[in-house]
């Protein structure tokens, strides 16, 4: 069974924790609440104490659960009258998934940012912990050639900024990352880019070292997501695989899922 959730306390804090895509469900109940049609917050129970939760933000669909759930002909309605452009989550729940022609299939990896010796006094200096959004968007265009139009994107991540659950930084104005959430001792690091003209300098590998050594130096552990086109570059800065995932993403809207996000930091 599927319903949607309408306050908090429905939510079981503990089983969510145990994921990223469940503290990511968290993090966005925390900065929305349930009360808004583009975030919408579901519980998925099956006829054998099996339970999971899911959410749609925008046109993304993330599921986890405790185990496996005997629910594969109601998600896969619940798919085909909602149709997100992307679908991620719980493995084991998602290849159980009846996969309609429009989506295809990716492998996604899970790194660890693992601190190192580097000497990083040097890049900090040049690390802007407030940048403005605007800045920020202009070097997401080059990177991300379908990111959200501006108003979408700039409402979502100054909501969601203001809330304590993202940070935003910059690096020498040419390359960014955001901490998509950052709750309790674990960050996810997304949307990391550089732009056109700045490409090739090295730059982008810099900022992601600063940023493994700063937040652990908060007492955090930061992880990343990246598809196979780019899962060397984050192998030879010496961040660690922790886990593989699979993302269905539909094909019938034009996306340049392949190139987005390019680093180009040879």
């Amino acid at each position: 069974m599927i319903k949607l959730i309408e306050n908090e306390r429905e939510l079981d804090a503990e089983l969510l924790n145990k994921t990223l895509n469940g503290k990511k469900m968290l993090a966005y109940m925390r900065a929305y609440g349930p009360n808004y049609e583009f975030c919408r917050f579901y519980k998925i129970t099956d006829d054998y104490g099996g339970e999971g939760y899911m959410f749609i933000i925008n046109s993304t669909l993330i599921i986890c659960a405790d185990d496996y759930l005997e629910t594969d002909d109601e998600l896969n309605l619940f798919i085909s009258m909602n149709v997100p452009f992307r679908i991620e989550g719980d493995r084991r729940i998602i290849e159980n998934i009846s996969i309609p022609e429009r989506y295809q299939v990716l492998n996604r990896t899970i790194f660890e940012l693992i601190p190192d010796d580097t000497p990083l006094e040097s890049i900090e200096e040049h690390v802007e912990f407030n940048p403005k959004l605007t800045d920020v968007y202009s070097i997401l265009t080059e990177g991300f050639p379908n990111i959200a139009d501006f108003s979408l994107w700039y409402t979502d991540t100054s909501h969601r900024c203001r809330h304590g659950i993202s940070r935003v930084f910059t690096y020498r104005g040419s390359t960014t990352a955001s901490a998509v959430f950052d709750i309790g001792s674990t960050v996810l690091i997304g949307q990391v880019a550089t732009t056109v003209a700045a490409r090739g300098r090295g730059y982008a590998r810099e900022f992601l070292k600063w940023l493994a050594k700063f937040f652990n130096g908060l007492g955090k552990r930061a992880y990343l997501l990246a598809l196979d086109i780019r899962t060397s570059f984050y192998e030879e800065i010496g961040f660690r695989v922790v886990g593989k995932e699979i993302v269905l993403e539909r094909i019938d809207i034009v996306k340049d899922s392949v190139t987005k996000g390019r680093l180009e930091d040879k």
